[in-house]
């Protein structure tokens, strides 16, 4: 009977401190109304739960709005749900709206690989899953140009060659649902928001503090 109990306790606390452990049709909430500027651009990255890495970028000077969602796979009209089995080929990503005449790509590569651990094969502690693989993704010869300049250096000056991070053309982004946007802002009590989310926002902050935006030190 003990260790029924105890596995009972394990499941619940990976489900509470896991970026998959909230049912999304309790808490459907509509966001505000985002309208890109017409000289806005889009980049996209996956590093692990989107809640903590869409909260990253929103803090980044020249970052206009990041969105949650689904990318890196084949499989039409992803779901959390689904994507949530590892077997859609989709990972959780952002699409990170931004003023190029603030911010640059490169830059916010720099903001990807400093905010993950880009080692971590299929995962980000404590997701593990192709779910949560870290990818950079690139629409453009130039971007994929910045990401593999970027991923080189870093192998061969901090990594020792163990990066682990995709690099891969954007095909298709879908939109996460509406309870995934700004949800780290919108549920700072929440168990994995207290416990994973904004600890992972805050070493951000401490290490990248003059990309920040005014007030957000």
């Amino acid at each position: 009977m003990k260790i029924i109990t105890s596995v009972a306790l394990l499941s619940f606390s990976m489900l509470l401190f896991s970026c998959f452990g909230v049912s999304g049709k309790k808490q459907q909430t509509e966001s505000a109304i985002y309208v890109p500027q017409a000289d806005t651009k889009v980049a996209y990255f996956a590093s692990g739960c989107f809640w903590c890495v869409e909260a990253i970028f929103e803090s980044v000077h020249g970052v206009e709005e990041a969105v949650s969602g689904y990318a890196g796979g084949n499989t039409l009209n992803p779901t959390y749900e689904k994507i949530g089995t590892g077997q859609t080929g989709h990972a959780e990503a952002v699409a990170v709206y931004y003023n190029p005449e603030k911010v640059s790509f490169e830059t916010l590569v720099t903001v990807f690989f400093g905010s993950h651990d880009p080692t971590t094969v299929n995962g980000q502690h404590p997701d593990y899953g192709s779910q949560y693989r870290s990818i950079a993704f690139y629409k453009t010869a130039a971007e994929q140009k910045t990401i593999q300049a970027a991923l080189k250096k870093l192998n061969t000056e901090i990594y020792d060659g163990k990066i682990a991070t995709e690099v891969a053309a954007l095909k298709k982004f879908y939109k996460a649902e509406e309870y995934h946007q700004d949800f780290e802002r919108r549920n700072p009590n929440q168990g994995y928001v207290k416990a994973v989310s904004v600890p992972r926002l805050n070493r951000f902050k401490e290490k990248f503090p003059e990309l920040l935006k005014k007030g957000n030190h």
